[in-house]
C-alpha cells in the first residue's frame, strides 16, 4: 500500500488481471462516483489494483469535486491520504466479493478485507491498533511487505519514517506547546525573529566547520534545500489559519520567509519532511545519508533550544515577550 494521494498508483498496476478486470474496475469506479460518503462512514477504497477496507476521516469539497480523507483499516497512518470518490467503493457484501476477487486475481496476500470475510486477513481479526503497532514496527526496522507497491517504494517509506521515530521529546513538546500558542491561546510568533530560519542554517553551518574543520558540499548542498524547501512549504503548508494575516503584512515583495520567520516554523517543517520527500526519486542510500543529515540539523536545534525558541508568544501580530534565555 502507497502513502500518495497520487492517483496514478491506482491505474499502474492494473496489467494483472487483464482486461476483463479492468472494465470490471472501471464501472465499479464509475459507481463509486456517483456516490457520497460521510465522516467515519467504513468504506472500500482501491489501492494499485487491489480493494482495501478504510474508514473515512475528512470530507471536503474541492472546486465542485468531493475528496475524502481516508485511513486504511489496519495499516499505519502514514498511509493516510485523500482520495477522489472514484477510489471508493461502499462496504457491501457485494463489494466485498470484488475485494476478495481482486485480491485471488493478483495473488495478493496481505489486502486487509473487510465485513465477514475479514478471517482472511494474514494477522487475524484482532483490533486495528495491534495491526498499526506491527506495522510501525516493520516501517521502522525497513522490514518489507510483500505487496503490489514493489520494494522500492516500501524501502523509501521505511527510511522516511527514520526521521520521525529519532525525533527528539524535547522538540516534541515544543511542537505542543506551539500549537496550544496559536491554536487555543490565540497568540503569534513575534516577526521578524532572531535568529531567523536562515540565521539558524548559517550557525548549523558554522557548528559543522567547527566540529569537522571543514564543510562538506553535501552539508552545505542539504542546508541549501532545507532553506528553499521551507521558503516554497511555508505559505502552503507551515501556518495555521490564525497565521494567514500575520503572514500576508510581513511577507510582501521579494521577501523569503526563511529571512522573517525562526525556528517555531522551521521545526513544523521537519514533520512534514516526510510527506515532501515521499516525491523525490531518490536512491535508497542517498535518502538514508539525507535523513541523517536531517537529523543532525534536530539535533542542533534540540541543543540551542533555549536560545532559538520563544518562550511566550504575543496576544496579536504587534507584540512580543522575547526568547528563552535573553
Amino acid at each position: 500500500m502507497g502513502g500518495s494521494s497520487n492517483t496514478t498508483t491506482t491505474t499502474s498496476g492494473g496489467g494483472a488481471g487483464g482486461g476483463g478486470k479492468d472494465k470490471d474496475r472501471d464501472r465499479d469506479r464509475a459507481r463509486g462516483s456517483a456516490v457520497s460518503f460521510t465522516e467515519g462512514e467504513k468504506v472500500l477504497a482501491y489501492h494499485g489494483p487491489l480493494l482495501y477496507e478504510a474508514k473515512v476521516q475528512k470530507t471536503e469539497n474541492r472546486e465542485d469535486e468531493w475528496r475524502y480523507f481516508v485511513h486504511y483499516l489496519g495499516w499505519n497512518k502514514n498511509w493516510d491520504e485523500w482520495v477522489a470518490s472514484d477510489r471508493l467503493l461502499k462496504l457491501t457484501e457485494e463489494n466485498v466479493r470484488k475485494q476478495l476477487e481482486l485480491k485471488n486475481q493478483s495473488g495478493d496476500k496481505t489486502v486487509r478485507t473487510g465485513g465477514r470475510s475479514a478471517q482472511h486477513n494474514p494477522k487475524g481479526s484482532n483490533v486495528d491498533a495491534k495491526a498499526d503497532k506491527e506495522d510501525t514496527k516493520g516501517l521502522v526496522k525497513g522490514k518489507k511487505r510483500k505487496n503490489q507497491l514493489g520494494v522500492e517504494e516500501k524501502e523509501r517509506r521505511s527510511s522516511e519514517s527514520l526521521l520521525m521515530s529519532q525525533f527528539p521529546v524535547t522538540l516534541k513538546k515544543q511542537l505542543v506547546d506551539d500549537w496550544e500558542f496559536v491554536t487555543q491561546l490565540g497568540k503569534l510568533v513575534k516577526l521578524p525573529r532572531s535568529p531567523t530560519v536562515d540565521g539558524i542554517l548559517t550557525k548549523y553551518l558554522e557548528y559543522r566547520v567547527k566540529k569537522d574543520n571543514k564543510i562538506s558540499d553535501s552539508c552545505a548542498e542539504v542546508t541549501k534545500g532545507l532553506r528553499c524547501y521551507f521558503d516554497k512549504a511555508l505559505p502552503a503548508m507551515l501556518l495555521y489559519k490564525k497565521e494567514q494575516k500575520q503572514y500576508k503584512e510581513e511577507i510582501k515583495g521579494d521577501v523569503s520567509p526563511s529571512t522573517v520567520y525562526g525556528a517555531e516554523h522551521l521545526l513544523r517543517l521537519f514533520v512534514k519532511l516526510p510527506e515532501l520527500l515521499s516525491s523525490v526519486n531518490m536512491e535508497e542510500d542517498a535518502l538514508n545519508k539525507l535523513q541523517q543529515k536531517l537529523l543532525d540539523i534536530l539535533k542542533f536545534l534540540q541543543k540551542n533550544q533555549v536560545h532559538f525558541f520563544l518562550s511566550a508568544y504575543d496576544g496579536d501580530s504587534k507584540g512580543a515577550d522575547g526568547a528563552k534565555g535573553k
